[in-house]
């Protein structure tokens, strides 16, 4: 381990192979899924390099590991509940919407933007193209929040004015 930390090649391959078939076991032993198991290894070795100035010359090397996979161990399973928790379990997967004749008669995007100042269609393109958050757009076009959402705001009514306008043009046609 001192040599894996002084970044010695054959350390730290050696290192690797050792240790590497009981950390994947610790974890498929906890799992049952050789895929999660292995994605873990992975993650508690990606782990075990970013802090391997951490550990203590003399000091016994299995603790400090197990200790981190026991972390990854810990954080894998929090993050697959949450994502558990946020998933619908559906037995069919639901059509896709048909598009109304309204939604069909709308411009493309980048015309319906066109007549925008130019900071304007920035932000909008930033948070509905590219889905970036308020504070992601701000740092973006470094900018506050405030004036992201001022820009957006200003923007959804000048296009709500535009939509309804087309909208009751294309009504008295008919």
């Amino acid at each position: 381990m001192v040599r894996y930390q002084q970044a010695d090649a054959r350390a730290t391959t050696m290192l690797i192979e050792q240790l590497s078939p009981q950390l994947y076991r610790f974890f498929a032993a906890q799992l049952g899924n050789a895929d999660n198991a292995q994605d873990m290894l992975q993650d508690a070795w990606l782990r075990i390099h970013r802090v391997r100035h951490t550990y203590r010359p003399g000091e016994p090397v299995l603790p400090w590991v197990y200790a981190i996979a026991r972390r990854v161990r810990v954080d894998n399973y929090r993050k697959r509940r949450r994502i558990a928790m946020r998933e619908l379990v559906v037995e069919t997967l639901p059509e896709p919407a048909v598009p109304t004749s309204e939604a069909t008669d709308l411009p493309p995007f980048d015309k319906l933007i066109a007549d925008l100042p130019a900071s304007q269609r920035e932000v909008l393109t930033l948070l509905k193209v590219n889905g970036l958050s308020l504070e992601e757009v701000a740092c973006a076009t470094s900018s506050s929040v405030g004036s992201v959402k001022q820009k957006a705001h200003r923007a959804y009514e000048r296009l709500r004015s535009v939509l309804q306008l087309s909208r009751a043009g294309k009504g008295t046609e008919v």
